[in-house]
């Protein structure tokens, strides 16, 4: 499965998806996203993500789904 490069920016509610590479080995996926992370001028409420999906309908589902959020219960917490 590939990995996919997003320009995410949200707007209210509804977040704006832009696919800006695709990559088959996380290494140079990861190494480009952190590389348009430091040289992109990001707006606020802008950022750069990766997903690996199985293809770009997934990956734009999986980065449009709200996050999870952290359950701190029990006794541990």
């Amino acid at each position: 499965m590939p990995y996919y490069i997003y320009r995410v920016t949200q707007t209210g509610p509804i977040r704006q998806l832009n696919k800006l590479a695709q990559f088959d080995v996380f290494k140079e996926a990861s190494n480009e996203a952190k590389r348009l992370r430091r040289e992109t001028d990001l707006a606020p409420g802008e950022a750069i993500k990766t997903m690996f999906a199985a293809n770009e309908l997934e990956a734009e589902d999986l980065l449009n789904q709200p996050p999870k959020e952290d359950i701190t219960t029990g006794e541990d917490y």
